[in-house]
């Protein structure tokens, strides 16, 4: 069915809008709605993104999608529609005060190139909250706090997303005829684009500054702004740019799957809590993925849990691992039935629960950090008798641990160890090595 040509995008049920007299936010919107008529676009394929702040109030008067959140997000909301829907037109309507308090996902969509378009609604002071100054206020202007004068430089937000990597910037007022070609060229633009309209704040700013028309354009000049389109250049748009490099991947995982077959028998009856703790940097979670690994190909279910600090490479490291017959065991830290220790941050961190081990425990410990204050049953591991590097005492210790538990065949945690080729040797040789420990 062929549409009629619309003729206005605005509400006119909800008209007249509600900003004060002599304010440009009415001027900027009814230019908007022109050049929406003039792109003719399906109002259901636009979505008009409003920041905090007096065009804030701006959505409902609009027959279009409409999001509204807080302040300085509303381009990060564009993104997340864009980039779920990359057929929308996606329209944002923010202040001065907006751009400042969300500068930095301005300048990240500006960089990545999303496609929208940006309208400033620049009228150099918060319009909504008081008349404070903004990051646009220029030098020496009055505001509610700026009273004796402005002294910072006001942002040049033009320049900024230009250098970041806009691919369309322009500049204009709420006075300018042919705004509506402008905006009407921001929209079609594949890419991100912003347009910066200077206007009137008739309740604060041009009150407390005798601001008017002339002034506006007097003070653009002793900035050395231009107005019209200040740049325009071509480079793929983000989101489209996104789903072609992706597109052979879709529907695919993102790592491949790789089934552990079972190969082994293990005689498990019940659930076994096991821990290995060690130093941040030597494996303790690699060995620990190992093991259960190992498991799983011994017919068990496998449950594992790492802690370590944010530093990563210092510092503790503690994997617990639950091994059972059936998918039913959660993942607390209750007092493990095997315990592995290795190293003295290791210690350190768990020293409480070494003491609360059971007398049923066993704790299998490096010889030297003892002695150490516990009920479970010692067995020390003679690691500096060993010419393996400490980053793999990890693999040497679990390995004997199994050896003395008979939780699963070691031939099992041997085939989990080669699983990755790349360290397969070194991860062999350790558990090779690992037949000393026990004495």
């Amino acid at each position: 069915m062929i549409q009629a040509e619309r003729t206005t995008y605005l509400n006119e049920d909800l008209l007249p809008m509600p900003f004060c007299p002599g304010c440009g936010h009415s001027t900027i919107l009814e230019k908007l709605d022109e050049a929406l008529v003039n792109l003719q676009l399906d109002p259901r394929q636009v979505v008009l993104v409003t920041d905090i702040g007096c065009q804030g109030l701006s959505d409902k008067y609009f027959s279009t999608n409409a999001f509204h959140g807080l302040h300085g997000r509303s381009v990060t909301y564009a993104t997340g529609i864009k980039l779920a829907n990359p057929d929308l037109k996606v329209i944002v309507l923010i202040g001065d005060g907006g751009c400042g308090i969300g500068g930095h996902h301005l300048l990240n969509a500006a960089r990545r190139n999303i496609g929208m378009t940006v309208l400033v609604f620049n009228n150099l002071n918060f319009g909504m909250t008081g008349g404070e100054h903004s990051v646009m206020t220029p030098v020496d202007a009055v505001t509610t706090t700026t009273r004796y004068g402005h002294v910072e430089q006001p942002l040049d937000i033009c320049g900024t997303v230009q250098v970041n990597g806009a691919s369309f910037v322009a500049r204009s007022t709420s006075f300018e005829k042919d705004l509506p070609d402008l905006i009407t060229q921001a929209i079609q633009h594949d890419g991100f684009s912003l347009v910066d309209i200077w206007e009137l704040c008739s309740a604060y700013y041009a009150p407390s500054n005798r601001f008017n028309k002339k002034l506006l354009y007097a003070t653009m000049d002793e900035l050395g702004y231009d107005t019209g389109v200040l740049f325009q250049g071509d480079r793929p748009e983000y989101t489209r740019a996104y789903r072609e490099s992706v597109q052979d991947q879709r529907g695919k995982p993102l790592i491949a799957p790789r089934p552990l077959d079972t190969r082994y028998t293990s005689n498990l009856t019940g659930p076994v809590h096991c821990a290995v703790a060690g130093a941040a940097g030597k494996k303790i979670g690699t060995a620990a993925a190992a093991f259960s690994q190992g498991a799983i190909l011994s017919g068990l279910w496998a449950t594992q849990r790492n802690e370590y600090p944010v530093t990563v490479k210092t510092g503790h490291s503690v994997a617990d691992v639950i091994l059972s017959r059936e998918d039913t065991v959660q993942m607390g830290k209750p007092s493990p039935d095997v315990m592995l220790v290795l190293f003295p941050e290791g210690l350190k961190k768990e020293q409480a629960r070494v003491a609360d081990l059971s007398e049923d425990a066993v704790l299998y410990i490096n010889a030297d950090l003892l002695p150490v204050e516990t009920r479970a049953r010692v067995v020390p591991l003679n690691f500096s008798a060993t010419r393996q590097k400490k980053e793999y005492w990890a693999m040497m210790g679990i390995a004997a641990l199994l050896v003395d538990t008979g939780l699963y065949p070691l031939a099992a945690f041997r085939d989990a160890a080669a699983l990755r080729r790349e360290f397969a040797e070194k991860n062999l040789a350790a558990i090779d090595a690992s037949a000393g420990l026990l004495g």
